[in-house]
């Protein structure tokens, strides 16, 4: 963070700090001699079913952020990155749309920054079903984020938290369409964007049956230029003479705005409700997403010997291929809900299938790892992956007026993934074998193929007792079992001998099993009707499994294969300890939270790559501890103006030493050790340890009483490294601040909005591919083995340049 921001940052939080202190002090005095005028408008109140019964977020004892499609609206909130600049506790660092990152809370994460795929660590739910996906955020009734473990209510067990994206349902009593439409400008891009979208919602059957629809695309242009592109793959030079143009030019090309995005979602619901004690809906989603390169420049991270580094620029890569990706989710799910008199019966059905195809330069992993004359051949991967999942909840929850309240349910979740991934280096197999046919595809250099099945089951619920009309308790406990298998293989012909076909592969199975069990302890207590205390100690867990590669041999009959700690993984647990205040002051018109929290971790899952052919896995970390406060707080003290800022801080790190944390020593000893393990007290990467937010919302009429609103938002975070204890050539990526500022004017049936997001055009990094070991900078050389100073792949991924627009929206009378 530069220095401008780094003051406006601990200025902010510093100030919100106090205002919450002074404010929860003096709220009583205030309530006396506020104006009159500057108490009219209350907070507005957002029902949340978090803890599967209706209330609202300032009525829950736990940990809850909710933003109603109101507030997303307003600060332009499309995508679960935008949603965690706003939550506390929660980071979700932007790499663009064709990578999933890491959805990490409160700090829990020991990937470091260039293991692209989320860690697991946090659920995502679309209405009642857990599915895994990076939706676009339309037709949005509200999300809820839930920090911390979240077994013993919802059906998918998980280490820190969910995110459920709450859709909105079909109204059953009248019909109603909707057009939005929206035109930007993105500063390093050559395009325009746009965004288009409708919803129809109409009775079937009055009061009984209805439809709802929507359908929206999103297409933005990039603003990565990949400016050194092969001509002709095998044919063309990556690395001709650069101080001859027209040889570069005969060579290379250039892809401007190469990042490129187009998303198209559907969605269809019908929802039946033949009578009051019944209710079924029957939802079909799907999305399309498209991106044709990563978000990621090179700007000064190439080896100063590099002959290109200091042609490199800003939003610049130097891949050597385009890098595009395509993926699909879809999802049908059954969602019902029975009155049964003493309790709600609720069932959520989900069957989804993913599917998933792209490509990357992988020319540098070659170098790197097998033989720098790669550097002559450059390499690409195309890799392939699919899976379907089912998944089935039956819950029963209690509705009796009773000091006891109770939820029991059974969960039923089995995933079938697949993936194929081949490397080629064109070119290789016409200079190596006089061009003959050596393999099932030409120049195809390496091929990984692997099966996965993930099932798991379990029995959880929750006892609620009201001890008087202060003081409750709830416990909860989940028991579970699961069983995991992959098959793997993998083999590089040029090196292993050729293959007439995949069935020629020698697949490897690793298979797991485990059950167990989850507690949780709540306590919470309602000092009046403005302040509500809990306490609460709750258990999380994620699964184990195989990393699906083929055991090593002595002596090594393959390139790629996994070492004895590397073969499977064990699952990892996290116990959460949690005290946290809700306060509402001056009539509802003033709300400040608090949460201190402490969360253990065991067998702590990092992701990192094996020792044979660098493939992504997962091994154990051992323990870590992340400690610290989150608080937020609203206010519509001020007449026309509503206020909204966040504050949280985490101090996530390992407590004890972990061994071959970035893999095996070698020769060089005790000074490798001490630079590839993990020690206790090592800080964990990924996420800031403050981060910050400000919503200002000012609300006015203009021209004959058109209501006019004025939104401003201010996201800020601190530094954040790249690996544990900056160790194996981590790095720190500083801090930074991004301000959105937006105006709607409100005309009858339509609404234009005005926006500009990163109003400053703040350029920052948000993560890292590779680290500088890839470009020739390793901190020991001998961890360099062969690449030379060409190692083109370590980069930043950086922030989206400021984009203005104008959005605008009708709404049909019907």
């Amino acid at each position: 963070m530069d220095s401008q921001s780094t003051a406006l940052f601990k200025f902010s939080a510093l100030s919100f700090a106090i205002y919450a202190a002074m404010h929860s002090a003096s709220s009583v005095a205030e309530v006396s001699s506020a104006p009159q005028a500057a108490v009219e408008k209350e907070i507005e109140t957002i029902e949340v079913t978090a803890t599967r019964r209706t209330g609202t977020a300032q009525e829950v004892p736990m940990n809850i952020s909710a933003l109603d499609g109101d507030i997303m609206k307003t600060q332009n909130i499309l995508s679960q990155e935008d949603v965690a600049r706003w939550v506390p506790g929660l980071t979700i660092s932007d790499q663009g749309g064709r990578e999933d990152a890491a959805i990490i809370v409160r700090g829990l994460n020991t990937n470091t920054s260039d293991r692209i795929a989320d860690g697991g660590t946090v659920a995502t739910y679309i209405g009642e079903i857990a599915l895994k996906s990076d939706i676009r955020l339309t037709d949005i009734k509200r999300v809820e984020v839930l920090i911390g473990p979240q077994g013993t209510l919802y059906g998918a067990g998980t280490l820190g938290g969910a995110i459920r994206y709450i859709l909105n349902d079909p109204e059953l009593d009248y019909t109603s369409a909707s057009l939005s439409a929206d035109l930007f400008s993105l500063a390093h891009s050559s395009g325009l964007g746009n965004e288009l979208g409708a919803v129809f919602n109409t009775p079937i059957i009055d009061d009984e049956l209805a439809l709802r629809v929507s359908i929206n695309r999103y297409d933005t242009p990039g603003f990565i230029d990949y400016n050194y592109i092969l001509r002709e793959p095998g044919v063309s030079q990556a690395d001709p003479n650069w101080d001859d143009p027209s040889a570069v030019q005969a060579n290379l090309r250039q892809v401007s705005d190469a990042n490129d995005e187009q998303v198209l979602t559907f969605r269809a619901a019908a929802k039946w409700a033949p009578n009051d004690t019944f209710s079924a809906t029957l939802n079909y989603f799907y999305q399309n997403q498209k991106n044709g390169g990563n978000s990621t420049d090179n700007y000064q991270s190439l080896s100063q010997d590099n002959p290109i580094s200091g042609l490199i620029g800003q939003y610049q890569n130097a891949s050597r291929y385009e890098e595009p990706n395509e993926k699909t989710d879809k999802l049908l799910s059954l969602e019902m809900e029975l009155d049964l008199g003493f309790a709600d019966l609720v069932s959520a059905t989900g069957y989804a299938e993913y599917e998933q195809a792209g490509q990357r330069d992988q020319t540098d992993l070659l170098m790197q790892d097998i033989w720098s004359g790669y550097a002559d051949y450059p390499a690409y991967t195309g890799d392939s992956g699919s899976s379907e999942t089912i998944s089935q909840e039956l819950r029963l929850v209690s509705n009796a007026d009773s000091d006891f309240n109770w939820i029991v349910g059974l969960y039923y979740n089995k995933v079938e993934s697949q993936n194929d991934d081949r490397e080629y280096t064109p070119g290789a197999t016409r200079d190596w074998f006089d061009g003959e046919y050596v393999n099932i595809e030409y120049d195809l250099e390496y091929i990984a193929k692997g099966w996965a099945e993930d099932e798991e089951s379990a029995i959880f619920g929750e006892l609620g007792y009201q001890f008087t009309d202060s003081l409750s308790m709830v416990l909860g406990a989940r028991f579970y079992e699961y069983d995991v298998a992959t098959w793997s293989a993998a083999t590089a012909p040029f090196y292993d001998g050729e293959i007439a076909s995949t069935d020629e592969l020698n697949y490897e199975e690793v298979s797991a099993s485990d059950s167990g069990s989850l507690f949780k302890f709540n306590l919470s207590y309602q000092a009046n009707k403005q302040v509500l205390t809990y306490f609460t100690i709750s258990e999380g867990f994620r699964l184990g499994g195989g990393n699906g590669l083929v055991a090593c041999t002595n002596p090594l009959t393959t390139q790629v294969c996994a070492l004895p700690n590397e073969i499977d993984y064990k699952p990892d647990t996290t116990t959460n300890t949690e005290l946290g205040i809700k306060s509402s002051w001056m009539k509802n018109k003033l709300h400040l939270n608090a949460a201190l929290f402490s969360v253990d971790w065991d067998d702590a899952q990092i992701g990192a790559a094996s020792v044979n052919g660098a493939e992504l896995i997962t091994l154990n970390a051992g323990k870590a501890n992340s400690t610290g406060i989150e608080l937020s707080g609203r206010t519509t003290l001020i007449q026309d103006w509503t206020l909204f800022a966040s504050y949280s801080y985490a101090k996530a790190e390992l407590t004890e030493d972990a061994p071959f944390l970035f893999g095996v020593k070698d020769d060089a000893g005790t000074a490798l050790q001490d630079f590839y393990d993990g020690k206790g007290g090592d800080r964990l990467p990924g996420a800031p340890q403050q981060q910050f937010s400000l919503g200002v919302t000012y609300q006015t009429d203009v021209m004959d009483d058109l209501p006019l609103s004025i939104n401003y938002g201010l996201t800020a975070q601190d530094e954040v490294i790249t690996k544990v204890g900056l160790r194996a050539d981590g790095e720190t990526l500083p801090g930074y601040a991004l301000s959105n500022l937006s105006a709607t004017l409100m005309l009858d049936s339509w609404s234009v909005t005005a926006y500009v997001d990163n109003m400053f055009n703040k350029y920052s990094y948000t993560s890292t591919r590779r680290d500088k070991s890839w470009a020739g900078q390793a901190k020991f050389e001998s961890q360099n083995k062969d690449l030379p100073e060409l190692g083109r792949v370590y980069g930043h991924y950086v922030t989206k340049p400021r984009t203005i627009g104008v959005r605008v929206n009708y709404e049909f009378d019907m």
